[in-house]
């Protein structure tokens, strides 16, 4: 699977798709990034004299690329389609040590750490322009095949 389809997987769109590209992926980690455009509407209130990103949301980030990226890979290896799975989080563990600003590019790095059952978890770090570690941790999720029955 190439990096395009998995993005064209992701189950996201904006205004909370936090993945503009993957630089690298296989079978053990996945590296991509994004931007945060000044002109998200999360920056309006959070803070009002001078906004950063909420925690939150680079968490997000880093489970977008962490663990939904590196789980379409990693279900594409088993023949399981994108498409027929829903990805849920049910852990995260994250250590903020920057903050990152409006207008900041990250790259995000995942390493897997196991891939079981359908449960993957990751330690991912994510770092600004500069290249400084700006948050790090542990983050699992499980990805469901869905019940198209309509229950």
């Amino acid at each position: 699977m190439d990096k395009t389809t998995i993005l064209d997987q992701l189950p996201y769109s904006p205004p909370f798709l936090f993945v503009d590209e993957i630089y690298s992926v296989n079978d053990n980690s996945i590296s991509g990034g994004y931007f945060f455009d000044s002109d998200l509407d999360f920056y309006r209130g959070h803070f009002k004299k001078a906004p950063v990103t909420p925690g939150v949301i680079l968490t997000e980030c880093m489970a977008q690329i962490g663990v939904v990226c590196l789980g379409i890979y990693l279900n594409s290896l088993e023949n399981m389609a994108a498409e027929n799975s829903h990805f849920a989080l049910s852990s995260t563990d994250i250590e903020f040590l920057k903050p990152v600003f409006p207008g900041e590019k990250v790259r995000v790095e995942a390493e897997k750490q196991y891939f079981r059952f359908h449960k993957l978890k990751s330690k991912v770090e994510m770092f600004n322009e500069k290249g400084e570690l700006v948050c790090r941790g542990i983050i699992a999720g499980m990805i469901l095949k869905s019940n198209n029955s309509g229950k």
